[in-house]
């Protein structure tokens, strides 16, 4: 009897075999040959699992390079996973692909998806690729561990806690604004290096996964912002059970949203509401702030007390230079 002649690939695996399995090296990806991955904590810890989706035309633009697409969706995971203290652990990736996807794009999204889960440590554990007649949509499911009993919640917030946020806040926002509106910079004033800083925070997100230990050893809550400020810490507020008071003249701003805000002083609320920041909002025990701010210093993250938190339910008031509400038509994107 002649020997059978092996199955020929599927499109599928033979894309997934070409891109994605040279990205799978933890042994429990099992070469993505299987239906399944097999991940074990380490003893003594709990798994910590969230998932993110970004779309075309929603998220990112059609024409934005693949690798920083990836990138982007696996960041937007290990933002969250940083905000509950997290250390990465792996990822699944679903990705939803229209026919004018060709190979050349597929080939840079891999590469860009392989140095960011390798930097961070958060290897591709196994996923699923489909043909999709709508936008491109790609879904990461993330895994984290810490020990057990101590992941950061939203819920966690007390009166009399100070609030703390990382990085500089709206950029991202502002860079989206660039995008849509041609004439923006010119009328904002922006030089070519304050452009340039608004348009990557749009692109690429900057998880700060170098703090989950801190904030897990000193934070009594915290979420990661990718809603807008306001809402965000809103959020937390209604999962704690308390309210928020906020000085806006706090909030960390970098030079290009400075700039911005000077030529047109309504963009506080793009800044303050305008969502895509993946920065950590957090609220932290007065008496342990100085110990969570060196330690966020020594991990080269910038940590801003911008107020505290108050006896109430759920409500955030921003005060301006003057101690006057501020007032926002809407307090946070969202897609519904």
């Amino acid at each position: 009897m002649a020997p059978r002649k092996p199955q020929p690939q599927s499109g599928e695996e033979r894309l997934i075999a070409r891109y994605f399995r040279p990205l799978a090296r933890h042994p429990g990806a099992l070469g993505l040959t299987d239906d399944a991955a097999v991940l074990t904590p380490p003893a003594g810890a709990e798994l910590v699992l969230t998932t993110d989706a970004i779309v075309g035309g929603v998220h990112f633009f059609p024409a934005d390079r693949a690798d920083m697409v990836a990138r982007k969706a696996l960041r937007v995971n290990l933002s969250d996973l940083a905000a509950k203290g997290a250390k990465p652990a792996g990822f699944l990736l679903s990705l939803a692909l229209p026919k004018r996807i060709g190979e050349g794009w597929l080939a840079s999204f891999a590469r860009g998806l392989g140095g960011d889960a390798e930097t961070y440590s958060c290897p591709l554990l196994g996923g699923d690729c489909v043909r999709t007649p709508g936008p491109l949509t790609i879904s990461i499911a993330a895994f984290g561990t810490l020990p057990q009993g101590t992941m950061v919640r939203r819920s966690g917030a007390r009166a009399g806690d100070r609030i703390v946020v990382s990085g500089t806040i709206g950029d991202a926002a502002l860079g989206l604004v660039l995008r849509s509106d041609a004439g923006a910079a010119k009328r904002w004033r922006l030089d070519r290096s304050q452009r340039g800083h608004l348009a990557e925070r749009y692109l690429l997100p900057r998880p700060r996964n170098a703090i989950a230990e801190a904030l897990r050893a000193r934070a009594s809550a915290a979420m990661d912002i990718s809603d807008g400020l306001v809402g965000d810490l809103g959020k937390l507020c209604a999962a704690s059970g308390v309210a928020a008071e906020v000085e806006a003249e706090r909030v960390p701003l970098s030079q290009a949203a400075r700039r911005a805000l000077a030529a047109d002083s309504a963009l506080i609320e793009t800044v303050l509401t305008g969502g895509d920041d993946y920065e950590i909002i957090g609220t932290v025990a007065a008496g342990k702030l100085a110990s969570l701010r060196a330690a966020a210093a020594a991990a080269g993250v910038p940590l801003t007390e911008i107020g505290g938190v108050r006896k109430g339910r759920g409500t955030v008031r921003v005060l301006d230079r003057d101690r006057k509400p501020l007032l926002f038509k809407r307090p946070a994107f969202s897609h519904f």
